[in-house]
C-alpha cells in the first residue's frame, strides 16, 4: 500500500481534530480545505480497491452507502445544533443532490466519456429502473408537500412524513435488491478484454479490509472537515447576499466530491456503466436513507422541517427528469447528451444565486 494512502487520511483526520478543538481561522482554513480534497483523492482510491475485491456492483453500492449515510449524519446533527433556519436544509440539499447527480456528474461523464470514445453503452435496464425510482422518491419527498391540503408550507402530517420515508426507504431496498442479487446482470459492465483493470489480480481480503477502513476514516474526516468549514461558507453567503439555499449546495457539492472524481474516472475509463451506478444509486440512497433520518428526527424531537419546493425549482426538477429519460432511454450516448445536462446544471446553479 502506497505511503500517501494512509498518510493523507491520518493527516487529515489530525488537522480535523484541531479545528474542532482550536476552531479553525483563515489559515487553519486554507488547510482544511486542501485537506478535504486530499481525503476526498484518498477515498476514490479505497473505494476502487475495495470494488476490485467484491466486484460490480458492490463497489459502487459500497461508496454510495458510506457517502450518504456521513451526509444524513451531517444533515441531522446541524438540525440537531441549529433552530427554525435549519428547516429547509435536508430539502435544499437532497434537491441539489440530484440536481448534481443528475445532472452535473451525469454530464461530466457522458461529455468526458464522449470526447474520449466517441459513443459509450451502458444497461438500460437497470439505469430506467433506477430512474423511475428517483422520479417516484422525488415526487414523494419534494414535490407532494407543495399540493397537500393538511398543512401549509410545503410540509407533511406526521403521518404523511412517516409514509413518504417509509415509501422512499422500500424502494431504496427494492433497488438494492434488484442490483445485487435478482437482477445483478442489469448493473454489471460489458466485458471489454482491452481493459487492464479485467486482468490485474485482486487485492487480498486483508488489503481490502484495510482500504475499506481508511475508505471509512476518509469519508468522515471529508464529511468533519465540511462541517468545519460550514460557518465559512455561511458567512461568505451571507456576504454575498446570495440566497441561503446555496449553503445546501455547497454541502451536497462536498459530500459528492468522492462519488463524483470516481464516476468521471470510469467514464474517461469507458466504464460508463460504473458511472451510471454511482450516479443513479446516490441519488436514490441520497433519498431513500437521508429522509427517513430527518423524518425521525423531526417526529420525535419536534424539529419543524419544510421539504416541498418552490415553484423554480420544480420546474428544473421535472425537465431533469424529462432530459434524464431521453438520455437513458437507449443505452448509448454521446458528448451532446452530456453538453445538455451540463447546460441544465449551469442553470440550476445561476437560479440558484440569481432566484
Amino acid at each position: 500500500m502506497p505511503l500517501w494512502t494512509w498518510l493523507f487520511p491520518v493527516l487529515s483526520a489530525a488537522l480535523l481534530a484541531v479545528a474542532i478543538v482550536v476552531g479553525a481561522g483563515p489559515l487553519l482554513a486554507l488547510l482544511c480545505a486542501a485537506a478535504l480534497i486530499a481525503a476526498v483523492v484518498v477515498a476514490v482510491h479505497h473505494a476502487e480497491v475495495v470494488a476490485h475485491r467484491v466486484g460490480e456492483p458492490f463497489g459502487t453500492l459500497v461508496l454510495a452507502v458510506a457517502v450518504t449515510v456521513i451526509e444524513a449524519s451531517l444533515i441531522l446533527s446541524m438540525m440537531l445544533a441549529g433552530g427554525e433556519d435549519t428547516k429547509v436544509l435536508a430539502r435544499d440539499t437532497i434537491y441539489a443532490a440530484v440536481m448534481i447527480i443528475c445532472n452535473g456528474v451525469v454530464g461530466v461523464c457522458v461529455l468526458v466519456g464522449g470526447l474520449a470514445h466517441r459513443e459509450q453503452t451502458f444497461r438500460v435496464e437497470g439505469a430506467s429502473a433506477g430512474l423511475a425510482a428517483l422520479i417516484a422518491m422525488s415526487a414523494l419527498s419534494l414535490v407532494l408537500p407543495v399540493v397537500t391540503i393538511s398543512t401549509p408550507g410545503g410540509t407533511y402530517t406526521g403521518g404523511q412524513l412517516t409514509f413518504a420515508a417509509a415509501a422512499s426507504l422500500a424502494l431504496w431496498a427494492v433497488y438494492v435488491f434488484i442490483q445485487t442479487i435478482r437482477h445483478r446482470d442489469y448493473f454489471l459492465p460489458r466485458a471489454d478484454p482491452a481493459n487492464p483493470e479485467l486482468h490485474a489480480a485482486p487485492p487480498t481480503p486483508r488489503e481490502a479490509w484495510t482500504s475499506f477502513a481508511l475508505l471509512v476514516v476518509s469519508l468522515v474526516t471529508v464529511v468533519g472537515l465540511a462541517k468545519v468549514l460550514s460557518p465559512s461558507i455561511e458567512r461568505g453567503v451571507e456576504a454575498a447576499g446570495v440566497p441561503k439555499a446555496v449553503i445546501g449546495i455547497v454541502i451536497a457539492m462536498l459530500v459528492l466530491l468522492p462519488e463524483t472524481w470516481a464516476a468521471v474516472r470510469a467514464a474517461r475509463a469507458n466504464r460508463l456503466q460504473t458511472s451510471m451506478n454511482l450516479a443513479i444509486g446516490s441519488a436514490l440512497a441520497s433519498i431513500g436513507l437521508t429522509i427517513p433520518a430527518v423524518a425521525i428526527a423531526s417526529i420525535v424531537f419536534g424539529i419543524p422541517l419544510v421539504l416541498g419546493l418552490a415553484a423554480k425549482d420544480l420546474v428544473m426538477l421535472a425537465i431533469t427528469f424529462l432530459v434524464s429519460i431521453v438520455t437513458l432511454g437507449t443505452g448509448r450516448t454521446h458528448m451532446m447528451q452530456g453538453a445538455v445536462h451540463l447546460v441544465l446544471f449551469a442553470a440550476f446553479l445561476f437560479l440558484s444565486f440569481v432566484p
